[in-house]
């Protein structure tokens, strides 16, 4: 008889989530007792505001939510994701646009399982989400790592998009605000990256999970009263909307990474392919997470607007803290919440008697000697970085900072 692996080699070949990883980790040694402080996960520290927990109360005791519903999702939840998407993304679609997900990370692979055939290639910007490439590879596809360090403020520009283009490339991944980095394209950059990808026939998938979490935008700062505002692609260029699959969720804005919602736009054939692909996949979302994503974009928005200004004062801080770290260069991210230092001037030096040569080291060394967990930069592309999540309490934060200042001082 043949021998068959008992894993295929198409899952076989997955990376874990590295984000997940070390967040178990971290999570592991908590329960052993030991007072590690976490900036692993990407997952605001906040509860879902009480409006949404209400809708969702309400309809668990309404039999209408326990059957079978449109795999495509509940038809007045897709009329507020379109109304959302009008209001944030200046594009204009109808309900039977959207295709409502379990949360963002379903949307990904979706967009890439929709778009792509075997050996057709997809534009990554580095540093990237450490979920893009996986989902590119288990849908055929061949990213295509275009790099932009913390010189560039980890903004790609059109002449390396250009540089890394072939014949084979189909898609582009564009995300702003990033994970991980936190780095806005400015409305020019945007507008200019999605005229080169109109001009040469390119899909693009824009990854907007993190669109309602600007601070400042193209360099302007904005109070904590007057948000940023992170240009859409199909706003700044909106003959891209026919080639074009937004992806988005409400597990960022609303805190609601539990609830497992997300949603992808774009045009009719295209959605309506993946529709169908969701159809034999996973069929609807649940009710009770619809209805309270429904509650959650037509509710008041306060919370959210509290939230991010937390994010934005921790955002400060753990800038102006790490930036006190010989060797830690911390750009200033503009959205999202997450800051992703420079580490280069830490390696090859000796800490407590060890000498990381890489980032992947240098986390070790962090977690075991500062009890701080951090996501090494080989995650989301090259070494010489580590990522923080500052969506954790003003006091851990800082408390973490303080072991990191101690163990490089």
């Amino acid at each position: 008889m043949p021998e068959f692996p008992r894993v295929s080699r198409r899952i076989g070949s997955i990376s874990e989530s590295a984000t997940l990883k070390v967040d178990a980790k971290a999570k592991a040694l908590q329960a052993e007792g030991r007072p590690v402080i976490s900036y692993a996960a990407g997952e605001p520290d906040f509860a879902t505001p009480d409006y949404i927990v209400e809708a969702a109360l309400a309809a668990v005791h309404d039999p209408k939510n326990y059957r079978y519903t449109p795999a495509a999702g509940l038809p007045d939840l897709r009329e507020a994701v379109a109304a959302k998407t009008l209001r944030d993304s200046g594009l204009a679609a109808s309900a039977s646009q959207v295709v409502v997900t379990n949360g963002g990370k379903q949307a990904v692979y979706q967009a890439f399982a929709t778009l792509l055939d075997p050996g057709d290639e997809v534009l990554m910007p580095a540093p990237y989400w450490t979920t893009y490439p996986e989902a590119i590879r288990l849908a055929g596809g061949v990213p295509v790592e275009v790099f932009a360090g913390s010189d560039q403020g980890y903004l790609v520009t059109v002449e390396q998009l250009e540089a890394a283009r072939t014949p084979r490339s189909k898609v582009l991944l564009f995300v702003s605000p990033s994970n991980p980095t936190g780095a806005v394209y400015s409305a020019e950059q945007t507008r200019a990256i999605g005229e080169w990808a109109l001009e040469n026939g390119l899909w693009v998938i824009s990854d907007e999970i993190y669109q309602n979490l600007v601070y400042d935008t193209a360099g302007t700062p904005s109070s904590a009263e007057t948000p940023g505002h992170a240009t859409s692609i199909v706003e700044a260029v909106p003959e891209l909307a026919d080639r074009t699959i937004l992806v988005n969720g409400v597990a960022k804005t609303y805190a609601m990474t539990g609830w497992r919602v997300g949603w992808m736009v774009g045009p009719p054939d295209a959605i309506k392919a993946a529709a169908n692909l969701q159809s034999h996949l996973s069929s609807n979302v649940s009710n009770i997470s619809q209805r309270a994503a429904l509650a959650a974009l037509t509710g008041p928005q306060d919370a959210v607007e509290t939230m991010r200004q937390a994010f934005d004062r921790r955002r400060k801080l753990i800038v102006s803290e790490l930036n006190t770290i010989p060797g830690m260069v911390t750009p200033t991210p503009e959205g999202a919440f997450y800051v992703y230092p420079d580490v280069t001037g830490l390696l090859n030096r000796e800490w407590g008697g060890v000498t990381p040569t890489t980032s992947l080291e240098l986390a070790d060394l962090i977690l075991e000697q500062a009890e701080v967990a951090v996501v090494p930069g080989e995650a989301f592309g090259p070494s010489g970085y580590i990522r923080l999540s500052y969506a954790l309490g003003d006091e851990p934060l800082l408390e973490g900072v303080r072991r990191l200042q101690k163990l490089f001082s």
